[in-house]
Formats: C-alpha cells, structure tokens, sequence
C-alpha cells in the first residue's frame, strides 16, 4: 500500500479496530499463559501499531523486501502487541506467538527480536530505537529508496539522553522519511512519568527542528491523517499519541500496575468478557506444552565484493591510524560506488578520516560528539548491505558505547569499530583517556572478532581484508608513529606478499628458552627484548598475536614447547591477552611456566615512552624480568 495516498477509509478503519480488538484479547492471553510480560503499554500501542502496520509498504509474503517501509519498536517489551499485530497480519502463525511467548527456545521472547518475521531490530534497553530508525532512514537515502521509516517509543524513554543525539542527527541529515510515534500513557513502572522525571517532550523536539503532531492515540481516523501527514511532511516529525494504559479492560486501564503484570486466569476470563472474545486458552496451553525446540539454522555469509586494491608497504616509522586512513581513502577510490560508509565523533585530524572524506564525501557521516546515536546508527545501517565503519577512541568507541555494541551484536548487525588512542599509548592524556581495557570489554560480545594490528604494513592489510568481511569486527591501534617491523635480516616483515589470515599468529623471532607472546604497540619492544636477550644467551621466541580473541593453536603449542610462556602487552593484567592465552593453554592441556606482563593499575600522564618505562613495561624491564624468571 502507498502511504501517500492516504489508503484505509472509514470501512477498512472499522476493520482495523476489529482487529485491534482482538489483538488485545492475544495479547492478554499470551502474557497469562507466560505468567509475565508486559500487557499494559502494548494495549495502549496497539491502536497506532494496528492501524500503521495496514498502511505502510510491508508484505507478509516477501518480509525482506529491501524497499519496504521499516517500523522499529524502541520499547521493545510491547512485543505481545506487535506479535499479535503481525501474527494477525499473517507473518507467522498467531497460534504459535501466543502459546510460546517468552517460552525458552521459542522466538517470540519477552522483548522483540528479528528473527521474528516483521521484525526490524532487537530492543529491549530504552532509547536505542530512534538511533536505529536514523540509520534505516539514511540507508534509503544513501540508496535512493523512497521508503519510511517508522519508530514506536514509549513516554518514560523520552528521559533517556540518547534521544537528544538523535533527533539532532536525524535534522541535521534531514531524514524527513522518519515518523517517531511516543505512547503517551504517562506511566511508567514506577507510576507517573511527571513525578518520576518531569520533561518537555512536545517542546525537545520541537526545538530540534521535528514537527509535532498530538492526537488521541486510540483514534484511528486520527492516527491515520497523522500518519499520512508526518510522511508529507519536510522535516521529521513526531506523534504524541494520548493514550491510556490498559486501553480495552475497564479494570486495567490507567493502573501502572499493568506495565509489566500479568492477568490471572480468573482477571483473564474477566477482560476476554468485557472484550467479547472467547477464552481458548486451554488450546494454547497445550500447545505450548507440545513446544519443542527446533536449533536456528545459520546463514550463509557471503563476502562483501570491494577490491582491496594493491597493498601499501610502509618503510619509514608511521602510525597505524596513519594506515587505516590511508587504506581506507584507497579502497573509496579503487571500487566504483562502493558500499562504503564511515561514520565519525569529531575526531576526523585524529583519527585519519579526512582522506576518506574527500574520496567519498557522501559517505563520510560526522555524528558529532554524540557516540552513543552514532554507534547505533552506524550499526542499523550496516544491516542494509553496507560496509560501515564507526571510528573513535578507544574510551569512546569501546568503554562508552559497549551497551550500544552489545545490542548490536544481538542484532547481528555488520559494524567494523575502528578505535585509536588505545593502551598506554595515549600517553599525555592521562588516566581518562588511556583505554587500558578494550580487549577485555569487547570479548565479553559474543560475536565480535578483534583484531589488534602490530605495525602499518599490518594494518594496511586488515583494513583491506575487512572491507571484504560481514559480520562485527573491532579493530584497535595506538596513537604514535611505529617502526615497521623487520625480520632478523632487517628486511620489511609484513611486505607486500603478506596476506593476513584472521586467527593466525605470526612467528617474528625463532627461539627455543622461552617464548613472548604479544599484541599491539608494544610488538616492536617485543622485538627489542629478544634481541638483548641473545647478548645473554637467551633464546626468545617473539610471536604477534593480532587475534587475541581467537588464538591459534598450533602457535600456542610451538610456544608451550620451549617450557615458559611470557605475555606482554599495554592492557589491564587482569583481563586482556594474558588471561585469554591462560585460559586456551589450559583448555588444551598445555602447562607450561606462565607469566603475564601489562598494566597494573591507572597510569600517568606524560610522553608515551615514559609512561610504559613507569609502568616497567619498557624493553629493558622486560628483558631484566625474563632473565631473571630464566635463571
């Protein structure tokens, strides 16, 4: 259906409400049935949910559509609303959603989630939704694709500062394709909204530029003219719908009680009676004792198709950021329209964006320093086919958008995070800038892979191996200039035969007493080290572990063999590569002498080589603690 010809006429409205009607009645058994979930919001929702999803370009028949319209449920605990509108509308089985609603295994979980067809994006943590709608909205602009992008919030999330980012992004942009609807109940768990946190929300978007349409949420005739007027409108606009919680159940209505409580059986047969719907409950109460877990198949991945160009090799001392955004410039200019999108904080002079910028300057999203939208909009629009990379510092990119990354990795979005001013490498900037603990933030995500490169040659190569990659990916690298590493011969280690191999590590230096395993900046000190351990008559192994999160056996065995394992590395001691190496060791069954080297605590403000010579984490203090553990 076309929005804008304004298509649900009084008759086709009265059905519409027939159906909502009944929607309430699913809604409230599915929630009894669970014995938990959230009922009350989803009935105050459900009117505009019902009457939107019969207007806009959705078909239950090709849910994939690339130009369908997008309706994204920022408050996602209204799920049993938008399963019992969708399952009505014939995109699954309705039966199903209501007898396996929050049943562990089932897809219809307590929160909506995409595996559920119809559905756009995992919610469920308030105030994610309208940065994900931003990043839908620009990919039908970056793809020319006339379609709208819908969000559903609720009135207590509107507390939430994300939304400020994003509704200042979504202007800035001009992303008219957005309609933002809030159900305004005015009650949230704790009661009302006005006692809890008073706020403006009429008047906050306004003053971001939206326009602003009130209207009796419980309405239809009223939603649909919104509707059809917020997708002419010039500018991004927001519905404030005036509804009631528990809307349909006189007993239900208007108690925040309802937000997230479950009827009895008794108070169900009680509302299905006031609704005039039948209690069949004991059908589906079988059903979901009939349940049986079927595991989800997984999808193909295809390769993205960007040529990675020639590889650049770097002879002279340069830093790594220097690399990606070199790489990165080079790969927008070697493919013709490539789907590339780079998404930066003002950080551009730091972290190399500005090559890319004039490049592909189209593509080239400054976000300003709101990292939490960017991260979230950058991660939605990277599940349209996109190659996207956020880039940022590492306290930024990682330690303050790791809620944001978390939900994008349930999303199985295709973000690539690319994150400078790691480790003690930020020096000057001191404590608060010195993220010390990206790898063991980031391994907590269970499909992120990291890749920490060791020198420019290697990033050079990563970038162009990345843009080839789906999935989600961090990439994190330090702030000053490197030597390029070298082979005992003093020839360029990572020279241009190199290819990079996602989980190898990579043999520097040959040795036999020992071996140091190490990420990062501090690769070349490695290198260091063995070289004055020989003058000793120690014989070090040097190994670059690029893949902290994903280590290679066959490496760690060759390494175990020498008797003593070393790791060494600007990260927090307790959590970062020493503790993944011990863990694999002992999950392989290899025991051999263990001793990690990194940051012990917060460190100190000054030039990079005194900081790491502070914290003993210089060349000649590794090589004294070595020698001596080798005695």
């Amino acid at each position: 259906m076309d929005l804008k010809k304004g298509n649900l006429t009084i008759d086709k409205l009265k059905k519409v409400k027939t159906i909502a009607n009944s929607a309430r009645g699913s809604i409230l058994k599915m929630t009894t049935l669970a014995k938990s979930g959230h009922p009350g919001g989803s009935m105050s929702s459900l009117d505009f949910l019902t009457t939107l999803y019969h207007m806009i370009n959705i078909n239950p028949e090709n849910p994939e559509n690339e130009e369908r319209d997008r309706v994204i449920i920022s408050h996602g605990h209204i799920s049993p609303g938008t399963y019992s509108v969708l399952g009505a509308m014939g995109f699954f089985d309705l039966k199903k959603a209501i007898a396996e609603f929050r049943l562990s295994g089932s897809i219809f979980e307590g929160h909506v989630e995409p595996i559920v067809p119809g559905v756009e994006w995992a919610t469920g943590n308030l105030g994610q939704g309208l940065s994900a709608a931003c990043g839908f909205a620009l990919a039908g602009v970056i793809k020319n694709i006339d379609n709208q992008i819908f969000v559903l919030m609720g009135d207590g999330e509107q507390q939430k500062g994300q939304l400020s980012e994003a509704r200042r992004f979504a202007t800035k942009y001009n992303l008219k394709n957005i309609t933002a609807f809030v159900d305004y109940n005015q009650l949230q768990i704790s009661g009302d909204i006005n006692k809890v946190m008073p706020q403006n929300i009429a008047e906050n978007y306004i003053s971001d530029g939206w326009k602003v349409i009130e209207i009796d949420g419980h309405d239809l005739i009223q939603i649909r003219d919104a509707i059809l007027d917020s997708v002419k409108s010039d500018k991004p606009t927001m519905i404030l719908a005036h509804t009631v919680m528990g809307k349909g159940v006189s007993f239900m209505e208007n108690k925040e009680k309802y937000h997230g409580s479950a009827l009895s059986e008794e108070q169900l047969q009680k509302a299905l009676d006031e609704l005039g719907l039948n209690n069949d409950l004991e059908e589906y109460r079988a059903l979901r004792e009939n349940f049986k877990f079927v595991k989800k198949d997984e999808s193909i991945v295809h390769a993205f198709d960007i040529k990675p160009g020639k590889n650049k090799v770097y002879k002279e001392r340069t830093d790594n950021r220097s690399a990606w955004g070199t790489a990165i410039a080079e790969l927008a200019a070697f493919n013709e329209n490539p789907p590339l999108v780079v998404f930066d904080c003002d950080l551009q002079g730091s972290v190399k964006t500005s090559e890319f910028e004039k490049v592909l300057p189209q593509r080239y999203i400054q976000g300003g320093i709101m990292e939490h939208n960017t991260a979230v909009v950058a991660a939605a629009l990277s599940k349209e086919n996109m190659q996207v990379f956020f880039v940022d510092f590492g306290v930024f990119g990682v330690d303050e958008t790791y809620n944001q990354h978390r939900l994008s990795d349930i999303n199985e979005t295709n973000l690539k995070i690319i994150t400078t001013h790691v480790g003690l490498d930020v020096g000057e900037d001191g404590k608060t800038h010195q993220c010390l603990d990206y790898l063991g933030v980031m391994k907590n995500l269970y499909h992120f892979k990291i890749i920490i490169p060791a020198d420019p040659n290697q990033t050079d190569r990563i970038i162009r191996y990345l843009s080839q990659q789906k999935g989600n990916y961090l990439v994190s690298m330090g702030r000053s200039k490197l030597d390029p590493l070298r082979d005992i011969n003093g020839k360029i280690f990572y020279n241009e035969k190199y290819k990079f191999s996602y989980g190898k590590m990579d043999l520097l230096r040959e040795g036999s007493d020992a071996a140091l395993l190490v990420m990062g900046t501090l690769t070349s000190n490695a290198v260091q080290v063995s070289e004055k351990l020989k003058d000793r008559g120690i014989s070090l192994q040097v190994w670059n572990v690029s893949c902290p999160s994903d280590l290679d056996e066959k490496a760690l065995k060759a390494a175990s063999e020498t008797g003593y394992v070393f790791t060494y590395e600007d990260h927090n001691v307790n959590t970062g590569l020493g503790n993944s190496v011990a863990d694999k060791l002992l999950q392989m069954g290899l025991h051999p002498k263990f001793e990690k080297f990194g940051v012990e605590d917060y460190a100190f403000s000054g030039h990079r080589d005194d900081v790491i010579k502070m914290c003993e984490l210089d060349a000649y203090s590794i090589e004294k603690k070595i020698a001596q553990e080798l005695k």
